[in-house]
């Protein structure tokens, strides 16, 4: 029963806080019959995951969660943009970074998921309906706040030439993701020797932070609510805090709120292992301390 109210209860709220949001993002945006185009991106948002659930359930896997998440970031992505109609350089340049994260990301992680066998966020909750829905719920709620800044300057109802905050923005993105990327790679790389299956990595940009592809996303997406911020207008400009609810989703949602405790079980006695987290950063990319 617990359960059950927890599923319902995060569905309701997160729905909510979307609704709230497509009121806000789309406030002087341009318009697909007789509604805000940025609404009908949240609409698809949860239709897409709430599709793609059904299958989900129906063979109880979590094995296409991730692939499930970059599909709905290319058709929101992508449907506002063929729905507004209008290619500016900055609307463009959203999209294709968007799109470029998103296919690298997804089957990134699924490949991940597919070598281990299955992922262990699901372990306790893929048997139970509501918990299960809420998860791919939460997911539709994470791409449209994720990407309400971008959406929102994309299904603007005006144009901004290229200026400084684009460009600051192109460099934040490409920065973050060049961090997610190595960081990915090198803990890859780490894991695929057989001596390091019960180890921790501390090495290369996991010297610098216990999380460092968490900070390479949310500067990413700081990038990109950089470069759409001269094209929002109105209640739009709400739509800025969207690199905030990335930093909840890294932190408290999930992140390393359940990565943290995980490792402190597994390598809490290690005494490398606690100098190792005295002397690096949870989540910002810093010089170790010594």
């Amino acid at each position: 029963m617990q359960q059950w109210l927890i599923g319902v209860v995060v569905s309701l709220f997160i729905v909510t806080v979307s609704v709230g949001v497509a009121q806000l993002g789309g406030d002087g945006g341009q318009q697909f019959r007789g509604l805000s185009v940025f609404v009908w991106c949240g609409i698809f948002a949860f239709a897409v995951q709430w599709i793609l659930f059904i299958h989900a359930w129906s063979i109880r896997s979590e094995k296409y969660f991730d692939l499930a998440g970059s599909l709905t970031y290319v058709t929101v992505f992508l449907s506002a943009l063929l729905l507004v109609g209008r290619l500016d350089f900055r609307s463009l340049l959203i999209v294709l970074l968007v799109l470029v994260w998103a296919l690298r990301l997804g089957p990134f992680l699924y490949s991940r998921i597919k070598a281990a066998g299955h992922d262990k966020r699901f372990v306790s909750i893929r048997n139970s309906f509501p918990t299960f829905f809420m998860t791919w719920t939460l997911q539709g709620g994470w791409v449209y706040l994720t990407g309400c800044a971008g959406l929102a300057a994309v299904t603007s109802g005006v144009s901004v030439d290229p200026d400084w905050t684009l460009y600051l923005g192109f460099g934040l993105w490409c920065f973050g993701f060049i961090v997610e990327v190595v960081a990915d790679r090198q803990k890859t790389a780490f894991r695929a020797i057989e001596d390091n299956s019960d180890r921790f990595i501390s090495t290369g940009l996991w010297a610098w932070s216990r999380h460092p592809n968490y900070f390479g996303e949310i500067v990413l997406w700081l990038g990109i609510a950089m470069i759409a911020f001269p094209a929002l207008q109105g209640l739009q400009i709400f739509t800025m805090l969207a690199p905030l609810w990335v930093v909840l989703q890294m932190t408290v949602i999930s992140g390393t709120r359940m990565l943290e405790p995980r490792a402190d079980k597994k390598w809490g006695n290690d005494e490398d292992y606690q100098a190792y987290k005295k002397r690096t950063p949870l989540l910002m990319l810093w010089p170790p301390r010594r």
